[in-house]
């Protein structure tokens, strides 16, 4: 786990795919930083020592989730993002709060169980082509009367089937064709589908485990897919579960990180009506953020240590409308700015997954070389800074929008067009969205 890297080289990281908002970065950057400081202190020192927890606030589309996400992905700390208003729908019957360390522990466990599948990748490669050779040479049985097979038989049968590993590594078996069993538990009974029916069926399924009859299945695959299930399977039988239980729990609590975005949808006032269930929500979510023990079908896991990033626009409401106790718990506030015509242009090229990269590379596909001039993507940038002004500020989500309706004759004729060479400049966006940029009502509709 990347658990080393200073707060400069965390910010420098975030730098690659998130422009600007140096305040948030550098806040998280922080948090991430007291976690490598509190796992050096005394044991007894240790676990007094809480996250800082934080509130992102600013408007839709300025990189609150983009922060969040990329850092987790930085250090392969167990991710979930979930909108704090998914607590509140229909009413006051949403989603338990609990759920939202069961689901990070499921995160947990694939991480640390794909972690070990790799370690594991090779011995299993190994005794996956041996189960695939037994399927395409079966093993030999000794003839009638006979108890064992004469030295020539074993000899000539294996000679065959050395010659069969080696048309399969130089891929000449890729055509044919093997028969493969697969297993898979049978609920001896069905559930009526409803809404959180399947959760129920599997969580039943996990419950039950051993009890269950399996039904073995057999089906033909091609040689490679073959391969790769017998990889898997083999992959699963060699992994020590209880090793990833432990390992993932572990890293759960102390370096699970959950984005709950929307916060500020269940930050009412105190008034009659719905805003009695948004004082609800808060007060689940309370326990959890404070740090309580919440039983999971893996074991308990403790949520002290877990790291809380909450966001909002906070139009409405504001962090000091949230109740006092959750307050107290995010103490951390930064603030994120409205992206200019600047920022956009940096948007649009600098970052590594840059739109337009992506987009010159999605028409690469189609042997299509795409060139955008610097004028354009000024244009693009400033037509994107418009129409957040007059309409709804989505912040750089306007830019998906407006490339998408800028390229769509482009993308619609690209099969046809194999071998061509385009340049977009600023009379081309001005020709394609000048119109509908300038009509205010034709933006509300199209971008």
């Amino acid at each position: 786990m990347k658990d080393t890297l200073t707060p400069r080289q965390i910010v420098h990281e975030l730098d690659k795919y998130v422009i600007g908002q140096n305040k948030a970065k550098r806040a998280v950057a922080i948090a991430l930083r007291n976690r490598w400081r509190r796992q050096r202190l005394p044991e007894d020192l240790r676990d007094e020592v809480m996250p800082k927890n934080i509130i992102m606030i600013g408007p839709t589309g300025v990189g609150k989730t983009e922060i969040a996400r990329r850092l987790a992905k930085l250090v392969q700390a167990p991710f979930l993002k979930i909108e704090a208003s998914k607590f509140t729908e229909v009413g006051y019957v949403g989603r338990d709060v609990d759920s939202i360390i069961r689901d990070l522990t499921e995160i947990g466990i694939n991480i640390v169980k794909n972690e070990m599948a790799e370690q594991v990748q090779g011995k299993a490669a190994a005794l996956a082509e041996e189960r695939l050779l037994d399927l395409l040479l079966p093993p030999l049985r000794p003839a009638a009367g006979s108890d064992v097979l004469t030295e020539d038989q074993q000899e000539q049968h294996k000679g065959t089937r050395e010659k069969l590993r080696q048309q399969f590594r130089e891929g000449k078996l890729d055509d044919r064709s093997v028969e493969i069993e697969s297993k898979e538990k049978v609920m001896p009974f069905g559930i009526i589908s409803n809404v959180g029916m399947e959760e129920i069926e599997m969580n039943l399924k996990d419950m039950l485990g051993g009890l269950l009859p399996e039904k073995t299945k057999r089906r033909k695959a091609k040689v490679p897919d073959a391969l790769r299930l017998l990889v898997q399977e083999e992959a699963t039988k060699l992994i020590d579960m209880d090793k990833v239980v432990k390992e993932a729990l572990q890293r759960v609590e102390q370096s699970g990180i959950v984005f709950l975005d929307e916060i500020d949808k269940i930050a009412g006032r105190e008034t009659h009506g719905p805003d009695v269930s948004r004082q609800g929500v808060q007060r689940d979510l309370l326990p959890i953020v404070e740090g309580s023990t919440i039983t999971t079908k893996y074991g308990p896991v403790r949520t002290d240590h877990v790291l809380f990033i909450a966001a909002g626009a906070f139009h409405v409401a504001k962090p000091s409308d949230l109740i006092p106790e959750l307050q107290g718990r995010f103490p951390i506030r930064v603030e994120l700015d409205s992206l200019g015509k600047a920022e956009f242009i940096r948007i649009l090229t600098e970052p590594k997954n840059a739109l337009i990269k992506q987009q010159i590379a999605l028409l690469g596909t189609e042997e299509i070389t795409l060139h955008f001039s610097p004028d354009s993507i000024e244009e693009i940038a400033d037509i994107a800074t418009q129409v957040n002004e007059r309409t709804e500020n989505i912040g750089a989500r306007r830019l998906h929008t407006i490339l998408e309706r800028l390229l769509d004759e482009i993308s619609f004729d690209a099969p046809e067009k194999k071998g061509v060479e385009i340049t977009i400049n600023s009379a081309y966006v001005r020709e394609r969205l000048s119109d509908i940029a300038r009509s205010e009502d034709l933006s509300r509709y199209i971008l």
